[in-house]
């Protein structure tokens, strides 16, 4: 059984831990000794494992009321959020202020204090599309080898129906030694975090739960209605939870291939797809959607875990697949397009300067996750052009080290015969490309 006092337990143990564990357990006491005031928080022990855009705006939200522990295999990370830095700008640094009850570690002893874990890790897929798991089962041992009597044990992790139960629990109790809804209970509430969205935020998007067993799922959908002003909705089984996150943003992607399909309709019959759009907004049932590339690491992953369930159960995706493949085409229609702007121009293609702008996946966003600017890069390189790139909001380094493209600084652009704008930060949105426009240069605009 864990020690009702978490503080008695490691000030015993002081003297035989590291110089770098001691700091950990200090912090951990300081957190315990704030946290006296309310009998809430004294029962109620978090760990989030993952403190990338879904697991610090959590780690913090909890870490206003309940002692946390923010957990990250890498150190570099920690220490920076310990200097209140987020360099995903999810978080800023007056967003740390109020969690007075963090802790951030990259050691697995801070971890054993808590009662509730909460896994919020990257679920992405591997170069032949299927689901790339490996950093779930990861958390999954870790936690295990903490893992005791009465814990929960909460995944936000996208992924398929049937892997919390099919494949994270099988891995803990191995770990353990533990029996799930005797020992150990578990619980599935997918993340719908929005990044570099400020108006759907963690605590104004309803959220929703799930438990396995009806007594866990409410405990669970108590402690985060707890945090969530927007409300919970508890549904009947954890299986319901992972379908209900993966079928979101498979309409998404669907909805995106539609419109993206159009665009290449309607160009091709010389008819302006904005102005379509535009005009179909006026009836009251239309949903609007823009033609643009898909990457990142939701919409353009999350329908591959679907297909990938629904292969091991032997049916065949269609439409999923579909809009896969539609959206998967787009980079090279996109650069194409720039391409027939020139050649209508008298540009000559061969040896033409060439600016992309854009390589994060989203406005606003400096994730690099799954960015299709690589392929249109690669498509415009493949018809002669010296193709130069710039994104002031991502990190060069990352770039460079992913995708092996040299980005420029804004200050050193140059003077180009056609310039491709992916997508247009905000503190873009006032610059002049056109002065960066050759004699009968032109700019072609994804989204103008």
């Amino acid at each position: 059984m864990k020690p009702k006092n978490p503080k008695s337990a490691h000030t015993s143990n002081i003297k035989n831990t590291h110089q770098a564990n001691h700091q950990i357990n200090h912090q951990i006491d300081n957190a315990t000794n704030s946290a006296r005031t309310a009998e809430s928080i004294d029962s109620i022990r978090i760990a989030v494992l993952g403190l990338g855009y879904v697991g610090l705006p959590l780690c913090l939200e909890f870490g206003k009321k309940y002692r946390t522990i923010g957990f990250d295999t890498n150190p570099q990370r920690i220490a920076e959020l310990q200097e209140h830095i987020d360099k995903t700008t999810q978080c800023q640094p007056n967003d740390f202020l109020d969690s007075v009850y963090v802790v951030f570690s990259s050691d697995t002893k801070a971890l054993k204090y808590a009662n509730f874990y909460i896994i919020a890790v990257p679920t992405p897929i591997h170069n032949d599309k299927t689901p790339d798991i490996s950093f779930l089962l990861q958390a999954c041992e870790i936690v295990g080898n903490v893992l005791q009597k009465d814990d929960i044990v909460i995944f936000e992790s996208t992924t398929y129906p049937t892997c919390t139960m099919n494949d994270c629990v099988p891995v803990l109790e191995r770990v353990s030694s533990l029996k799930l809804n005797c020992d150990f209970f578990v619980g599935y509430s997918p993340e719908r975090i929005n990044p570099s969205d400020t108006l759907h935020t963690l605590t104004t998007i309803k959220k929703i739960t799930s438990g396995s067993t009806p007594l866990i799922a409410q405990k669970i959908d108590s402690l985060y209605a707890s945090i969530i002003s927007a409300g919970t909705l508890c549904v009947s089984s954890i299986e319901v939870a992972e379908a209900t996150k993966v079928i979101e943003n498979a309409q998404r992607d669907i909805n995106i291939a539609f419109v993206n399909e159009m665009y290449i309709l309607l160009d091709k019959l010389g008819i302006d797809i904005f102005e379509v759009l535009q005009a179909a907004q006026t009836k009251w049932n239309f949903m609007p959607f823009y033609p643009g590339l898909v990457g990142g690491h939701c919409i353009s992953v999350d329908p591959y875990y679907l297909s990938h369930i629904a292969q091991k159960i032997g049916y065949e995706t269609k439409i999923i697949s579909a809009g896969r493949m539609i959206n998967n085409t787009m980079s090279s229609v996109f650069a194409q397009q720039l391409l027939k702007k020139m050649a209508q121009a008298k540009i000559e293609i061969l040896d033409s300067d060439v600016l992309v702008v854009g390589v994060a996946f989203k406005k606003d966003c400096p994730d690099i996750r799954n960015s299709k600017v690589p392929e249109v890069v690669r498509e415009l390189a493949s018809f002669g052009c010296n193709v130069s790139v710039c994104d002031p909001l991502v990190d060069k380094n990352e770039v460079k080290k992913a995708y092996n493209i040299e980005l420029l600084d804004l200050q050193d652009l140059q003077r180009y015969d056609g310039i491709l704008i992916v997508l247009c930060h905000s503190i873009l949105e006032s610059y002049d490309f056109l002065a960066l426009l050759k004699k009968n240069g032109v700019i072609f605009a994804i989204n103008p």
